[in-house]
Order: C-alpha cells, then structure tokens, then sequence
C-alpha cells in the first residue's frame, strides 16, 4: 500500500516482504500453464474468510470513532476534534467521522461494528518493534511465529492459497511459520518470472522436481498449483458485482482481489492486506475534504465499502474483516496540529455476521487521571477481540494454540456459526 509512516523509523528501514515458496512468486502475466484447474473448496474447514487488514503507521482510532461525550477530548484537540454537528452514526456517546460516510448503510444495516480504547498488552510506540509485537501476539514467550499462522497450522492443510497476503507491502510476521501461504502483488501479476509462451518455466520447474526429496518436492508443486489456480483466475477476467466500483488506489485493487478470491470457491480461509500513511504527526487537518485524516479515512471507506458491495448480501455473511494498527496516538494533539504515538486505538469489524451499528469495549476516559502516560488507556486486548471472532466464526476451539494466554472476549460482536 502507501508508505507506511513519515516518521525517521519508517525511512530508516522497512521490512523486507516474505512470500511462501523462499519469494518464488513475481512479476507479470505469463503463459504456457494449465488453466482447466477446477477449484475445489476444502470440506475440512467451514468457517468464515477471515481479512486481516493492517492500517500501519499508527492509526487515530479517536479520529475515526470520537467520544463525543467526553468534554476531555475536545479540550486535547481545540483544532483537529471533529464537531459533534459533523459526526455521524447515530450514537450517544460516540460518533463516526463524517469521512467514514460510505460505510454509513453498513453501520446502519448492522455488518459494521467499532471495538474502542482496545490495543497491547503494554505501551510500545516504536513502529517496527510494536508491530513485530501486534503480530506475533505472544508477548512474554519465545514463540517467534505470527499468530495467522498458528491459526493456519490448526487446519493442517499444505494449500498456499488458503491464506494470501495482497498488495504491494506485506506483513511479513503475522504469516510467518510452517504454514504455508501465498505473497502476491495481484492476481493478474502472479507467475514466474521469465514465464514466457514457449517458455513455460513452471512446468519445467515441476518436472526437475519430480525425484527430489519430499520437502522440495512438496514445495515446487504448491508453487505450481498456486500458479494454475491464479492463471485460472486470470482467464475467467473479473468484473465485480452489484455495481461496486473499487477506488484506483492500492487498497482498491487488493481488496477488489480478496473478493475475487472469496467468490472463486479457491478454499481461501484468510487473507492480509496492508493500508499505509496513518502515521500523522503534523497537520491532520479538521474534519473536511482535502485535508490529511479525511481525505485517508474517506479512500479507506471507499475501498471497504466497495468491497462489501462487491460480495453482496450472501459474499458477506462468509467473511469478516477485522481492522489493526500498532497503536494509536497520543489524545492531545502537537504544536504542529497532529498527533504522536499514543496507545489505546480502535477496531473496526466488518462482516454479514456482525452484530454492528454500535462502539463495543470499556470506555476509560480522557480525563488526565484516567490516561495511561498521556494516551488513551487500553480496556480491552485486541487478542481477545479477535478470538472471540476465531471461536465463534472460525471454528477455532482451543485459542491458546493462537494467543497463549488469552481468554476470549465476551463483547458479543458477532453471531456464533
């Protein structure tokens, strides 16, 4: 996606993108591979798609989702708060930004929920360092895997395409382990390269790894199989549906793919994909267009919004989407009219599962005695907001094999299958 952060940290050294199969996987459109494949989804696992999507640099869950009813928060941003005339939602206490508006019918419609005052288990407000946390959800332990992938070893299956990474920015830890899974730019971007008509590199691949031993063996034909399941998906073409139209930004065109896969019957059962840009340390902006923290959440909505139009009433119900970012920001803002690193944030949750329309979690309040170091304190682990989404929609019965140590949440966000 988008950079990540403007901040020293994220210039000095960004993560370098993990793909399955040692980074086998580049480039652009080939040809000479079998593309009769027929998809077939595995009986083994009947839970929802879960989307991870990563909003790195530091998200402003206090932007997106304002507490309108604590008088504290329009005293720490006398420039950047969001009027109460202009929020939207319908709430009480809290209200939406009005940049969220193409999220609106699902906020109102139920399939979009907001979880707040949620984040880590201690404050970290270095970006690489509270990310490598976010994502390998065992803090305390040496367990150095990411936490989708123990979710993924759970189904034992070896299909790559269970979980795709998308887009252009991976994360690198959350997929890290065993597991396999596929890193891709696009669909319409997935082969070898070199693969060329008269050429066909994979097939060639395959052959000289016939009589090598299992475990490259195994690898060089998961390669090969993902390669013919995305050259299936390319022949067929995409059109998305009920008249969705995907912004031309990054994130459009990765969660335009995750919808595609979804509706494919490819057995998909989790995919990541990364927005960047959150990280706002100067001139966020008030509440209108043209300026920063509107004009990113209202290309986030856009994208979200298409997406859930895109897989339509039934798409929906198979899929819950769940929002994270490695902390949020500081509650009063800058000298420079933005915000630093903080640490509470907020959640968004959306799926055709989702008990939504309103703001879940123990709101700790903004008064100076009630913040945590000068940021918004934490009530509620995320790990626990998503386990309770793994036990009730992705069959995940014990959590502990995911997050050690942690009980599920009892928020209610979602139905139970």
């Amino acid at each position: 996606m988008s950079e990540q952060c403007g901040c020293d940290e994220s210039r000095q050294a960004r993560p370098s993108r993990r793909t399955v199969l040692a980074g086998a996987l580049a480039g652009l459109a080939g040809a000479g591979l079998d593309t009769s494949l027929a998809f077939a989804a595995d009986p083994g696992y009947t839970g929802d798609v879960l989307v991870l999507l990563s909003l790195r640099g530091g998200f402003d869950g206090l932007s997106a989702v304002v507490p309108a009813g604590d008088s504290a928060y329009y005293a720490a941003r006398p420039t950047i708060a969001v009027p109460k005339t202009q929020l939207i939602g319908g709430g009480s206490f809290f209200g939406l930004h009005p940049a969220l508006s193409p999220l609106l019918p699902y906020w109102t419609g139920g399939q979009l929920a907001a979880v707040q005052a949620v984040g880590q288990p201690a404050p970290n407000r270095s970006h690489f360092s509270a990310m490598e946390d976010l994502e390998r959800a065992a803090p305390g332990t040496s367990i150095r895997t990411g936490w989708l992938n123990r979710m993924l070893g759970l189904s034992g299956s070896a299909d790559p395409m269970r979980a795709v990474a998308l887009g252009t920015a991976m994360p690198a830890r959350v997929l890290a382990g065993p597991a396999p899974y596929l890193g891709i730019a696009s669909i319409d971007k997935t082969v070898l390269t070199g693969e060329q008509a008269g050429r066909p590199i994979a097939a060639t691949m395959a052959k000289l790894y016939e009589s090598a031993p299992v475990a490259l063996k195994q690898t060089a034909g998961q390669l090969n199989d993902a390669l013919q399941k995305t050259a299936q998906l390319r022949a067929a073409g995409y059109t998305p549906a009920n008249g969705a139209v995907y912004p031309g930004t990054e994130l459009g065109a990765a969660l335009r793919d995750v919808a595609r896969l979804v509706k494919s019957g490819s057995g998909l059962m989790s995919a990541t994909v990364d927005s960047g840009d959150w990280d706002m340390h100067e001139n966020l902006g008030p509440a209108v267009a043209g300026r920063r923290m509107f004009d990113q959440l209202k290309a986030l909505a856009t994208a979200l919004a298409a997406f859930a139009a895109d897989l339509g009433p039934d798409g929906l119900r198979r899929v819950t989407l769940i929002t994270i970012s490695e902390f949020g920001r500081r509650v009063t803002q800058n000298g420079s009219g933005g915000l630093d690193h903080g640490y509470g944030n907020a959640m968004f949750v959306l799926g055709g599962n989702v008990k939504g329309g309103k703001v879940y979690g123990t709101w700790p309040g903004l008064t100076t005695a009630q913040l945590r170091d000068g940021d918004l304190a934490v009530t509620t682990d995320y790990r626990a907001v998503i386990g309770e989404i793994l036990r009730a929609r992705c069959g995940v019965g014990d959590l502990s094999s995911v997050f050690p140590g942690v009980a599920a949440s009892s928020l209610g966000l979602v139905t139970a299958r």
